[in-house]
């Protein structure tokens, strides 16, 4: 769930295959070639970007209705450096829900290797209701009154439950008849329109995050249309409301010791010698009387669901050494004050609960529920109390008012489906290590995991030994041996090394 991901100013986490030569009737050959003749996508250079092209498709707001309305879904292309080495396009999505994969694309030289631009034209489409591609739509203000994620009382419950409605009706009403069907198995059969405009006859895939769903529905629904799928923190959409709570709060806990473990021993932390945890203590103190303010937008307050956010989010890089600044700076009660300037837009994109309450169905059946279940969590996570992913999906989607159209199954492995390489991170705050596992042993032997002993969420741009496994895999087909792993590399502050 990378959207949303780096940096702490993110105040929530808002927080893809080649031709293949075969063999094919002539009739169907000869209108590949007609179809190549005329592309469906009539490609311009990019107002952002003049190095890529830009173009769109039209697809059914509904797939159950294909003759009522349209949406337009747009589409970025970075053509491979070397025509010559051409593989075919490798559709990317970077996660979410509410990446943008048309700006993934223009990034896409500062993520992927130069050596696999050679081969692959990276193609990114903003999925549906994200973006460029008729995005839900939600009223700034009503955005900014989301009340905490930590529900602590029957009164706050129902207080969430009517937000929620109320937002929910609000970007219905703004976004028009995509919402409603933004769910990951619409995106999918988006993503095949996509490969008939393109011409290619399959296609390469590579799903960072949410991303990762995406790319797993496509291969269980179109697995003679992959060429090769890599998966890189990994969604497991099999999880239930117990063990989905339980391991992605486990996960965000894990990070939060790797940081106290790495600020003991780095002379670059500003916390060094501190007892971090016992700070972490006074900050939630702080939080949940009310009086903590945003370091670097002050006077603004954080409650304590702002303050495991800003924790989450930065531990997605990791950002280890801003964050440490960033509590020294929380625990400092005196310094200077700005005067906070309103928003200046009255209408958002917000992509993030319309997609995780279309895909996930984690009942809760009143506040004693909830109330017990955060108990759990807060036990199992003393400094992080739950994460705010799950968080999210669970009381982001109290009072949702449609049930979710793509709830969660567990993956099964098509007949035809070309070998799958996932890629966990020991240390992901995000997506369990135990999610890119157990999709691993739902896929069975055509699923290779290669274990990244490190830190961070998405982690193919963190290591040249993770790259060149998944660029092996992905040009050459050649998969890593069984319980491949590699190094850790610690983080370092930017500019540095």
């Amino acid at each position: 769930m990378r959207a949303l991901a780096r940096p702490l100013r993110a105040a929530i986490v808002m927080i893809l295959f080649a031709y293949a030569v075969s063999t094919v009737p002539a009739k169907a050959a000869a209108e590949t070639a007609e179809a190549a003749e005329a592309p469906a996508i009539a490609w311009k250079p990019c107002p952002e970007n003049a190095k890529v092209q830009c173009g769109t498709i039209r697809v059914p707001a509904d797939w159950a209705n294909p003759a009522g309305p349209t949406v337009a879904l747009t589409v970025a292309r970075r053509p491979a450096t070397d025509p010559a080495q051409r593989i075919g396009a490798l559709l990317v999505n970077p996660g979410g829900p509410g990446g943008s994969a048309v700006d993934f694309t223009f990034d896409a030289p500062g993520f992927f290797t130069d050596e696999l631009r050679k081969h692959f034209d990276i193609v990114g489409m903003d999925p549906r209701g994200v973006g460029r591609s008729s995005p839900v739509l939600c009223s700034q203000d009503l955005v900014d009154q989301r009340p905490p994620l930590l529900v602590e009382s029957a009164r706050d419950y129902a207080t969430t439950i009517d937000y929620n409605r109320r937002l929910a009706a609000d970007c219905a009403a703004r976004t028009g008849p995509v919402f409603g069907h933004v769910d990951t198995g619409s995106v999918v059969r988006d993503v095949d329109a996509l490969r008939e405009a393109l011409g290619e006859q399959k296609i390469s895939f590579y799903g960072a995050s949410y991303g990762s769903l995406i790319g797993e529905q496509y291969a269980e629904r179109y697995p003679q249309n992959l060429r090769a799928l890599v998966l890189d923190g990994v969604m497991d959409h099999s999880a239930g409301l117990g063990t989905f709570l339980v391991q992605e709060t486990d996960a965000a806990q894990d990070s939060f010791h790797e940081f106290v473990s790495w600020c003991a021993h780095d002379d670059s932390c500003v916390l060094r010698g501190q007892d971090i945890p016992a700070l972490w203590a006074r900050l939630v103190a702080r939080a949940r009387a009310g009086t903590l303010e945003n370091p670097y937008d002050r006077p603004a307050k954080l409650n304590q669901s702002d303050l495991i956010t800003a924790a989450f989010a930065a531990f997605y890089e990791p950002q280890w050494y801003s964050f440490a600044y960033y509590l020294r700076d929380a625990d400092a009660p005196l310094a200077k004050r700005r005067t906070a300037v309103p928003p200046s837009v009255d209408i958002t994109d917000h992509s993030f609960p319309a997609v995780i309450c279309s895909d996930w169905y984690l009942p809760i059946t009143g506040f004693p529920d909830l109330h017990r279940r955060l108990s759990i969590l807060a036990g199992r996570a003393p400094q992080m109390a739950a994460s705010p992913l799950a968080l999210a999906a669970t009381v982001g989607c109290l009072g949702w008012p449609a049930a979710p159209a793509n709830p969660q199954r567990p993956l099964v492995a098509p007949a035809g489906l070309p070998p799958v390489l996932l890629i966990g991170s020991r240390h992901d705050p995000a997506t369990a290590y135990a999610w890119a596992q157990r999709v691993a042993q739902q896929l069975g032997p055509i699923a290779s995991l290669i274990t990244y002993e490190g830190w961070g969420h998405v982690v193919y741009d963190h290591s040249p030994c993770v790259s060149g496994a998944a660029d092996a895999y992905l040009i050459g087909l050649v998969r890593p041996k069984a319980g491949a792993t590699c190094p850790g590399i610690e983080p370092k502050p930017y500019g540095v090394g």
